[in-house]
């Protein structure tokens, strides 16, 4: 079992600074106990954030069933953002999780896109739903419910 604090990056970790209110270039736009949402400093939709949980987990590779209610919670407050910014159309939504390689932060954070329909071109290669790269946030729930492999099924593609 990972250890999820383990990291002794974790006091450097860009994620964890913003969690905890230091670093003051990011705004933070909806914040809980545990999670924390905040534009992504490179967009890849008109309306594109992040969501992280306050504690430190490195990515989706790190998750077990425990985590279920996290991933969930991820979500609901991905859908409140987009919600409060006027987005209603839940069909044109895309929330997923890029798997290592393919993560820029080293600790765990939901994409929340919206349209998903106007990801920019140059980066739709980023955000293919349940590719070897992005997996999506419903995906990802059942298969730590059903507490096996995140990425051994059609739906989460081994790397």
């Amino acid at each position: 079992m990972t250890e999820l604090n383990s990291d002794p990056s974790t006091e450097t970790c860009i994620f964890c600074l913003i969690s905890k209110g230091q670093d003051k270039n990011t705004e933070v736009i909806k914040e809980n106990k545990e999670l924390v949402c905040f534009r992504d400093i490179v967009p890849a939709a008109p309306h594109h954030y992040l969501v992280v949980p306050k504690e430190h987990i490195r990515d989706c590779l790190s998750l077990h069933a425990g985590h279920v209610d996290l991933v969930k919670m991820m979500a609901k407050m991905g859908m409140a953002v987009l919600h409060d910014q006027g987005i209603s159309d839940v069909k044109d939504i895309s929330l997923g999780f890029h798997q290592p390689p393919y993560t820029s932060v080293a600790h765990l954070h939901l994409h929340v896109l919206a349209p998903a329909s106007q990801i920019y071109k140059d980066m739709e290669y980023k955000f293919i739903p349940n590719s070897y790269r992005f997996v999506t946030e419903e995906c990802l729930r059942k298969q730590l419910k059903d507490n096996t492999s995140p990425f051994k099924d059609s739906c989460c593609p081994t790397l």
